[in-house]
């Protein structure tokens, strides 16, 4: 198979602790060349939990939208090397919310943002859940927890209370495989 778009050169053009930008110069299918933007980041987890029918959810200011977000519990260890997706799905699920999953499996995987980002996430199913202390970055400090029937995500989902892409892909596919 012939890529349809292919890599001529590329440059850094950005880099910090989360993220790196870099500038290709590309040849398309047709034989025309351009730039390419791409946004590299650490691949993601993010975990659905539940608990006696109930999603645990947190909420938290978004600085790039300027607005509270409620989301599944997700996130990444940019400061880590390679980073087993089972032990990032714990460690954010316990950061951000205090709970602890007896049972965690990966149901699926999706990406961010194709169109201009390499980053990866894996989705993860928690299940068996305890109480353990929530320890949240300094970004999260006004981070709380929520949780809701199956039907009152929905209903969220619904009614654009829940916006983010990630949290209602990753309830979509758990819906699929019919576990919730």
């Amino acid at each position: 198979m012939t890529e349809a778009i292919a890599q001529l050169s590329t440059r850094l053009v950005y880099e910090n602790r989360w993220l790196r930008l870099r500038e290709d110069r590309v040849r398309r299918l047709d034989g025309s060349e351009g730039i390419y933007s791409v946004l590299e980041r650490a691949d993601f987890a993010v975990i659905c939990p539940i608990q006696a029918g109930r999603l645990f959810l947190v909420e938290q200011f978004r600085y790039p939208v300027g607005e509270r977000v409620w989301e599944f519990p997700m996130g990444t260890w940019e400061w880590r090397g390679d980073v087993d997706p089972m032990a990032l799905a714990a460690g954010e699920l316990r950061e951000e919310t205090g709970l602890i999953a007896g049972t965690l499996v990966q149901i699926g995987e999706v990406f961010q943002a194709a169109g201009y980002s390499s980053q990866r996430g894996r989705v993860f199913f928690a299940t068996d859940l305890t109480e353990g202390e929530a320890e949240p970055e300094p970004e999260e400090q006004d981070m709380r927890r929520g949780s809701f029937a199956v039907a009152e995500v929905e209903a969220m989902i619904r009614g654009g209370v829940i916006r983010d892409a990630i949290t209602i892909a990753a309830f979509a596919q758990a819906r699929l495989l019919a576990l919730l």
